[in-house]
């Protein structure tokens, strides 16, 4: 059975305000109804005493009639009636209406046990206060009087005090209930929003926004929805450029396979039908070896960015001496910046060393200087080399075409190449090279930083922490 929220808040609600109401009104009237009683047995006992006090000098078998009359009088006009007995059980005085008395009371006051006070007893068929006092003279028990008053006035009272107790109830129940009523619709509105904004969620649309507030848990959930709302736009963001990226990167991969296969199966093809003259199979096989590495070099891009991705790469740490590397980057790259027209120039002192893995090393340099040489073009490159108190720095700088600074963000996104038209150089086509580098450098707990203008160069800054 499906209940509605503001239904189940109400039913809470006003069961533990009736719970809570009955609770308090026993309690009330009990205390109410014991604090009457109470009084009008201690008001019966003051007036016992003042009388008994008052005959002191009397006999209590010829006791004074003006003093008991002068009590009757008094006593009389608040219902109050009073006897004296003696200890033989006689009535000496009445006055006021039959008094009786039960045996086990008598025998306390005849033994000089005590007061013995009944807050509610019944005498005659009539629910009233009793009072029963001692009389002694000369030390002696002689006998004992005996207060009664009618309990129908205090009744009364009490009755009329349960009325405004019952009136009252009822008005702060309905004022409870008009309260509950309002606050359940406010928490109903807010989850009913939340409500509306998760089924947004569910279809698609992240651009939703729920009131949020530090107040209660219902504002704190709305604080965490807003929250895995934005990232889950951000996720999806994230996706979608990731899914154009793969469209782009397919569409590339397409392209640059298609062109180094096509030569590839043209140039076999001729030469297994001897289509091609003696003179021109040296070439075309140079061609085949060209293209082929092209394809080699398009897997172990692939290779290596996956590898990095997954943790796979262990790094072998050392000292090395970063002149010999930056040397070695420079003549490996000397064919391909000579037909650039590039002129590599090396910057470092003989007795700087960076800890790092040599493979890695080579291949972070390699990749953002061949970068530096496809966008370079009768310009040179830097390679410098300097340390710190606690890092090594290297820095390849270049006077190539340059970057707004837009395209620095994207440069290490994985499919992103800075220059799309330029499809057809040889060296990082895919766009795998700085992404790689990035992570390369992450995994050394280093950092690479880029500076560029457009026009003007771009430089890439490498800090490694030293070997402590």
């Amino acid at each position: 059975m499906r209940i509605k929220y503001i239904y189940q808040q109400l039913i809470s609600h006003i069961s533990v305000i009736i719970v809570a109401f009955l609770v308090v009104s026993l309690v009330f009237t009990h205390y109410v109804e014991k604090i009457v009683l109470t009084l009008k047995g201690q008001e019966l006992y003051e007036y016992g005493v003042n009388i008994l006090d008052d005959l002191q000098n009397t006999s209590v078998l010829n006791p004074g009639e003006n003093t008991l009359y002068n009590y009757a009088n008094v006593l009389g006009a608040r219902g109050i009636s009073f006897g004296l007995f003696d200890t033989k059980k006689n009535k000496l005085v009445n006055i006021g209406g039959e008094i009786s008395i039960t045996n086990s009371e008598w025998n306390k006051i005849r033994d000089g046990k005590g007061t013995v006070i009944k807050r509610s007893t019944y005498r005659s068929n009539k629910e009233v206060t009793l009072v029963a006092i001692p009389y002694k003279v000369d030390g002696e028990v002689a006998g004992g009087i005996v207060l009664t008053s009618p309990l129908s006035g205090s009744r009364e009272m009490i009755s009329q005090i349960n009325r405004y107790l019952v009136y009252t109830v009822f008005f702060a129940f309905g004022v409870a209930l008009l309260l509950s009523f309002l606050l359940s619709q406010i928490h109903v509105k807010r989850i009913k929003k939340l409500q509306e904004a998760t089924s947004a969620v569910a279809v698609g649309n992240y651009d939703v926004k729920v009131p949020s507030s530090n107040f209660d848990e219902i504002g704190e959930l709305a604080n965490d929805f807003n929250s895995m709302v934005d990232n889950l736009k951000e996720s999806k963001e994230a996706i979608d450029a990731l899914e154009n990226r793969r469209r782009q990167f397919m569409s590339d991969v397409s392209h640059e396979l298609r062109t180094p296969l096509t030569t590839i199966s043209g140039v076999i093809e001729g030469l297994t039908n001897n289509m091609i003259p003696e003179a021109a199979k040296e070439k075309g096989l140079r061609l085949v070896s060209k293209e082929a590495k092209r394809l080699i070099r398009l897997v172990n891009e692939n290779l290596d960015y996956d590898k990095i991705r997954s943790n796979q790469v262990v790094l072998m740490k050392e000292n090395i001496q970063l002149q010999e590397v930056l040397e070695i980057i420079q003549e490996q790259l000397y064919t391909q910046a000579e037909e650039k027209k590039v002129e590599i120039h090396i910057v470092v002192k003989e007795d700087i060393v960076i800890f790092a893995d040599y493979d890695r090393l080579i291949q972070i340099i390699i990749n953002i200087t061949k970068n530096s040489i496809q966008f370079t073009e009768n310009g040179s490159i830097w390679l410098r080399g300097y340390e710190t108190q606690e890092k090594t720095v290297i820095e390849i700088e270049d006077t190539g075409i340059g970057m707004e600074a837009a395209e620095i963000e994207n440069i290490w996104k994985r499919f992103y190449k800075a220059d799309i038209s330029r499809t057809n150089t040889p060296y990082g086509e895919f766009g795998l090279g700085l992404s790689i580098v990035k992570q390369l450098v992450q995994f050394h707990e280093g950092e690479i930083k880029v500076a560029s203008e457009k026009g003007e160069g771009t430089k890439f800054t490498i800090t490694f922490p030293k070997n402590k």
